[in-house]
């Protein structure tokens, strides 16, 4: 799946939006984090009224101070106990409903990656690094949870608070207002951005390297028997701290931007206080406003720089979540190899064919007008070396890829025009290697039909030759098959695999190697059974061994394409 460079708007605008179902607890948010600011700044101010009015300054300050001269200490107190303790509640609040926004859209985002990724299975997952494809679904979305708690409410709370106090600090003194709102926008807005273009692509980079060491400890971790064996640790962990280097080397511009932003900030707030206390100490020398107004100006944009320090202070992070959202909505806006068919035909299987069939992975020739008829009934030996095309002559049968050029028919209909859930109930199909998930031995043949009974599993386990094995386990069909399958065996694997094509029972199966793992004696019993079952079945058997062909009716010969299928 070719990686697609969004811009940071583009992105922002598209996790915005995923946001719709939860607007009101978003605006509860913004409304609470607002006030909660306000509190903490009317504190400070609330302080400085007291002192002007303390010192008989208040003079015309436009209400405050002259209230504040008109209420007594314990008043004063109380009332500033008040704003202290609404100032953490409405935090609070704010914090609360982020978090539960964050949470909720995680969930949501989830949910959307895995049906996508349902969407792109197979052809375009193929190949795909999948300790790659792990980092998205887990730590990509996770880093997401910094936006929706942490970036889209203290934007809108940044922008309003500015809003009230530009106003509040221009009815005091127009040219007040006039520095402050520079301030802010200066602090929220411009130095961000600067910031923000400066760090190019670092995020992604960062985000990417994380994905591929992600993807390279799973491999190592799969692979300890073989490193074990042939004595290649030393050389995978020198590789690993290679590749731990290097991400320490890609983090290290994102930390430089954090700590260039902090210091570029902190000057910028120094410099417009000095600049509010300059301005204000010569127009209160020249009468233009009093003292008290002068003191309330530079206290009220001293303490309102909290929500815009707080915009400032996202870039680094904003960068990295941005790389995190482009990966996330790489696999949301993928577009599979082949579209399911929603609408479209439902035919009852009455055999397959391929017509003058064209297939290349790349430029890379694998099938060259491919021709095969399939009788209904019939079991149809696929005989080939490696690399003669077999396996994605199924998967062409399966619809995982449609053919460049040519058709492949089911029941004479082009394969095309077939309801892919329909076209998944005719065929069974069982792969080389037999994906084994980690829950029960009866639940991963189940996988084969869900809400199938344990009759039903049973009777399957048992044309493969599975059931004596199963029973001899100390929890049956209940016992753990461990992660990966690790505590089965090759030749157990696959005849789960084919336990599961038996359960799912249908009339078209697509049967590739299946005994390329067992025992002669397990091959036996298999190929009897797939000879009892075949009756009234169609199956198109697929070996390199012509010794495994020889229950079938007749036996197709593939020639060799120099590419392992």
């Amino acid at each position: 799946m070719k990686e697609k460079r969004r811009s940071g708007p583009t992105i922002m605008m598209r996790l915005i939006g995923l946001v719709k179902p939860l607007w009101p607890v978003m605006a509860l948010a913004i409304i609470l984090g607002v006030a909660g600011y306000l509190c903490a700044i009317f504190l400070t101010i609330l302080a400085g009224c007291c002192i002007a009015a303390g010192l008989g300054m208040s003079g015309d300050l436009a209400g405050m101070a002259g209230a504040a001269a008109a209420l007594n200490t314990g008043t004063i107190l109380i009332s500033l106990a008040v704003l202290a303790v609404m100032r953490g509640l409405l935090h609070y609040g704010e914090q609360y409903c982020n978090h539960f926004i964050a949470f909720k859209l995680l969930a949501i985002i989830r949910h959307k990656v895995f049906a996508a990724l349902r969407r792109l299975a197979p052809a375009k997952l193929e190949g795909r690094d999948r300790g790659n494809l792990i980092a998205v679904i887990t730590s990509d979305i996770e880093l997401l949870e910094v936006f929706y708690a942490h970036t889209i409410s203290p934007i809108a709370i940044g922008a309003i608070v500015s809003i009230i106090m530009t106003v509040f600090i221009w009815q005091q003194s127009a040219l007040a207002g006039i520095i402050a709102a520079a301030a802010y926008v200066t602090v929220g807005l411009i130095i961000p951005v600067i910031m923000g273009r400066n760090s190019g692509g670092d995020g992604l980079k960062y985000r990417n390297a994380f994905g591929e060491l992600n993807s390279y400890v799973l491999e190592s971790l799969r692979g300890l028997d073989e490193s074990i064996q042939y004595g290649s640790g030393e050389a995978r962990l020198d590789s690993i701290t290679g590749m731990s280097t290097g991400l320490a080397e890609k983090q290290r511009p994102l930390n430089r931007l954090e700590q260039s932003q902090r210091s570029v900030t902190n000057l910028a707030v120094i410099g417009f206080s000095m600049i509010m206390l300059f301005e204000m100490t010569g127009i209160c020398k020249s009468g233009d406003v009093t003292f008290a107004q002068a003191l309330i100006c530079t206290i009220a944009m001293l303490g309102s720089f909290g929500p815009v320090i707080a915009l400032s202070n996202l870039t680094n992070n904003l960068q990295q979540t941005f790389a995190s959202g482009n990966r996330v909505l790489d696999i949301l806006d993928g577009e599979p190899e082949t579209a399911e068919v929603a609408e479209g035909k439902s035919p009852e299987f009455d055999g397959a064919a391929l017509e003058n069939v064209t297939f290349a992975y790349d430029s890379e020739v694998i099938l060259d007008d491919y021709i095969l008829e399939i009788s209904k009934g019939k079991i149809t030996g696929i005989h080939g070396a490696s690399g003669s095309g077999k396996s994605t002559m199924l998967k062409l049968l399966m619809r995982f890829w449609d053919p460049d050029k040519g058709t492949v028919r089911i029941s004479g209909e082009d394969i095309r025009t077939i309801r892919t859930d329909h076209l998944r109930d005719m065929e069974g199909y069982v792969t080389q290697e037999t994906y084994i998930f980690h829950d029960s031995i009866g639940n991963n043949i189940a996988v084969g039909r869900p809400g199938a009974t344990r009759e039903e599993v049973i009777e399957a386990a048992k044309k493969a030759s599975l059931h004596d094995f199963i029973m001899s386990l100390p929890d049956g069909y209940d016992t753990m098959a461990g992660e990966l399958g690790d505590t089965l065996s090759g030749g157990e694997r696959q005849r789960i695999g084919i336990a599961r094509a038996f359960l799912h029972d249908a009339p078209f199966l697509l049967l590739d190697e299946p005994t390329s793992n067992l025992d002669s004696l397990n091959e036996g019993i298999i190929l009897k059974s797939l000879k009892e079952e075949a009756a009234g079945r169609t199956v198109i058997l697929v070996s390199h061994m012509k010794s495994t062909l020889g229950i079938c009716d007749h036996i197709h010969e593939m020639k060799a394409s120099g590419r392992v299928s």
